[in-house]
């Protein structure tokens, strides 16, 4: 990704929403506010690294499923897939727009135990209701579409073909950056490093920036990624969002599959599909798994050689002979509450907005999250899916939205 040139003055001293963090989140609720009639506020976008290097959304692996515990989750990942394959339509037929698709190899989760084959049946029962195309698969059935998969312990698969799978997320974004600063969004490069509050406490008045300006805010959106409690913290708020490291590793077969991979869910939690014609992707984490830092992006070699590549072979045969190609860590925004999104406002500091949390369900979820941060700004509601169960307010309340399908 080239990177962009913003100035690192902005060019007022006010603006009625400032968002912090323009990667995917931040840029999908920039362009959603821009191109909202109902909205003619200034809105200006602080990005730290415009090259987006160390962003949680250059570090995925840009898939979407509709395969959740949760209906809103199914609901968020529908949208997702409508404006991935209508983007040039939602953004006003500009030709210059690619048409977009969904490389629909699906999600293939696999039951070792009752337990957890009970858990794939009622999750199918709440996605058959909510409209998704999950099918559940006896080994038999599995073995007769892919036969490459050794399934001697397994019990039960869990599969969608219908918009599930990869999309162009990078893409995607770009055209969220465009668009929005074609519109009149401003994004500079720059640190948010302070927060004022009013006398009272309940209301933001400025953010200071690692320039020492000072900019006057009538919203914050706190869209910071695995920074999130940080940027929270400056307000005076914490949230349970924490920075969890990830690893992804590219490789290609000596004995190539003979038909798409779909992302397979192993039992170990190992996780593994197609990448383009030739090569495929596996991602996992270690059984120790603790927060890290943002800035902590070191790969774990033995992983890959004592946990990941073992498994995969074990799973597929053909893949005892393989070669990587490409190795990186990324980090998930892990809420260790519920593992779902924190959003809306703060219960307390009115005009602070939750975008975090996605627990690596971000970039799937950014068209409906962007959408729906934009609508609460404008309307103070929302006015297409409803995501108050999302809000911060069950932080506070402990009552968690469980989301039992985190990879």
């Amino acid at each position: 990704m080239a990177k962009q040139i913003f100035p690192t003055i902005a060019s007022q001293t006010s603006y009625d929403v400032v968002i912090i963090g323009g990667a995917m989140m931040g840029s999908s609720t920039a362009w959603f506010l821009s191109q909202n009639p109902d909205f003619d506020g200034r809105i200006l976008v602080i990005e730290k690294d415009p090259s987006y290097q160390f962003s949680s959304t250059t570090h995925t692996n840009s898939c979407m499923r509709q395969q959740f515990s949760a209906p809103l989750n199914i609901k968020i990942s529908q949208f997702a897939a409508e404006f991935v394959k209508n983007i040039r339509s939602f953004m006003d037929n500009d030709p210059e727009v690619p048409n977009l698709s969904i490389h629909n190899f699906g999600y293939m989760y696999l039951a070792n135990t009752q337990a957890s084959a009970d858990n794939l049946r009622a999750a199918y029962d709440i996605q058959r209701d909510h409209g998704a195309g999950t099918k559940l698969l006896t080994p038999e059935e599995i073995q007769q579409a892919y036969p490459f998969y050794q399934l001697d312990d397994i019990i039960l698969g869990s599969h969608n073909l219908i918009d599930e799978g990869y999309w162009d997320g990078m893409t995607v974004f770009d055209w969220w950056r465009k668009k929005a600063r074609q519109n009149g969004v401003e994004y500079i490069q720059n640190e948010v490093t302070a927060m004022t509050k009013n006398k009272a406490g309940t209301h933001i008045e400025s953010v200071t920036l690692a320039t020492g300006d000072v900019i006057s805010a009538g919203q914050i959106v706190n869209a910071s990624g695995p920074r999130a409690n940080r940027t929270a913290e400056m307000a005076g708020i914490t949230i349970p969002v924490e920075p969890r490291k990830r690893f992804t590793w590219v490789f290609s077969a000596e004995e190539p599959l003979d038909r798409d991979l779909p992302l397979t869910i192993d039992p170990s939690g190992v996780h593994f599909r197609q990448d383009g014609a030739s090569h495929y992707l596996a991602g996992g984490h270690a059984a120790y798994d603790p927060a890290v830092a943002f800035d902590d992006f070191e790969m774990d070699h033995e992983l890959w050689f004592d946990h990941i590549w073992p498994i995969i072979a074990t799973r597929i045969p053909q893949f005892e002979a393989i070669k990587i190609v490409n190795e990186w860590a990324g980090h998930y925004a892990y809420n260790v509450f519920d593992h779902n999104a924190i959003m809306g406002p703060h219960d307390e500091v009115e005009n602070f907005i939750f975008l975090n949390g996605f627990s690596g369900h971000g970039l799937q979820q950014s068209p409906a999250m962007g959408r729906g941060t934009s609508e609460y700004i404008t309307y103070g509601e929302y006015r297409t899916l409803d995501l108050t169960p999302f809000h911060y307010e069950r932080v506070t309340q402990n009552a968690p939205l469980i989301e039992k399908a985190v990879i």
